[in-house]
Parts: structure tokens; C-alpha cells; sequence
């Protein structure tokens, strides 16, 4: 009768760890999965006041791009899963350069390190660094992160973390905001 007693014993307990490392694996992934979300917001109108400045010193407007659909990246050369998804939108700035702008806005402490990268990489990205206060509603605290701005000048899309942009489906995104 003990013997039972104490493997009834011992069977709740390991129910009891495998229920809790169950539990621990969910909330790990998660956690995981935090960095990277997209979100479709409702007909938000795009915060057009913020400065950028080129490759080449000048200074624009992202007011400069309204009437175009936007696809703004934040990016870094410290930041690996910026780096990973660099071939994703340079395949997409190849085939879709003309109908779409790209604002790829490096946040870089030494611009020169963003344009040092764009050209060994062989990329020729149009790289940004900011050249005013970032509005609010594109700050972030991941990186990579992009926003897409249709162009009636709505925010249609933002992806925090990794993802890759060559994909058929997402050129048909943009081409639905035109």
C-alpha cells in the first residue's frame, strides 16, 4: 500500500514538471517572437515632419516622397538581423526602385560607417541618416524596423525584426498602395 501510495507520488510530480517546463517553453517562445511583428494600422496618416540627410550631404524631407508609397527601414551596420535582411531589400530596391521610395535610414553614430558598408556590399541603397528629431510614431526600440506609408499617406505596415522583402507577396503589398 506505501509503495502505491508513493508511485502516485512520484507520478503527480513528474506531471508537474512537465506541465511547468511546458509552460516555460511557451512563455520562451513567446518572448522569441516579441521582435518580430507586423502591424496594419488603421488609416493612420504618416507623420511627414522629419529631415533626412543623403549619401551626399543634402537635406530632404520624407515630405519630399509624399504622393509615392514609402518603404523607410531603420537599420544599423552593428545590428545582425539588420545586415541579414540587407539582400531582401536590395533585391526589392532592384525590381521596384522606380515605383516605390526607399528611405533606408541608418542609425549609425558615424554615417560614413552606413555608406562604407552600402558600397562594399555593392548595394547602392539609398541610405539616409536623420536630420531632425524623429517623429514619435516612428520611434522604436527594435531595430530592424520598417514602415511602409502608402501613397495617399497613410502608415500601411510596420515589421519589427527580420524579414524578408523579396517575396512576391510583398511586392503585391506595395503595389496594392499605389
Amino acid at each position: 500500500m506505501k509503495q502505491i501510495k508513493n508511485i502516485g507520488i512520484l507520478i503527480i510530480l513528474m506531471a508537474s514538471m512537465i506541465s511547468f517546463q511546458s509552460n516555460a517553453q511557451a512563455r520562451s517562445n513567446e518572448n522569441e517572437n516579441k521582435d518580430e511583428t507586423a502591424t496594419m494600422p488603421d488609416s493612420t496618416q504618416a507623420d511627414f515632419n522629419f529631415k533626412l540627410i543623403d549619401k551626399e550631404g543634402n537635406t530632404k524631407s520624407l515630405a519630399d516622397f509624399k504622393g509615392k508609397v514609402i518603404f523607410m527601414n531603420m537599420w544599423a551596420t552593428w545590428c545582425p538581423h539588420c545586415i541579414a535582411e540587407m539582400p531582401s531589400i536590395d533585391k526589392l530596391h532592384e525590381e521596384m526602385g522606380d515605383e516605390v521610395a526607399f528611405v533606408m535610414l541608418s542609425l549609425d553614430k558615424d554615417f560614413e560607417k552606413a555608406k562604407d558598408f552600402d558600397k562594399r556590399k555593392g548595394y547602392n541603397l539609398p541610405i539616409y541618416e536623420p536630420g531632425s528629431n524623429m517623429p514619435t510614431m516612428y520611434q522604436s526600440s527594435a531595430i530592424p524596423t520598417t514602415f511602409v506609408i502608402d501613397a495617399k499617406g497613410n502608415l500601411a505596415l510596420t515589421h519589427k525584426g527580420t524579414a524578408d522583402y523579396s517575396t512576391q507577396e510583398f511586392k503585391e503589398f506595395l503595389n496594392s498602395l499605389k
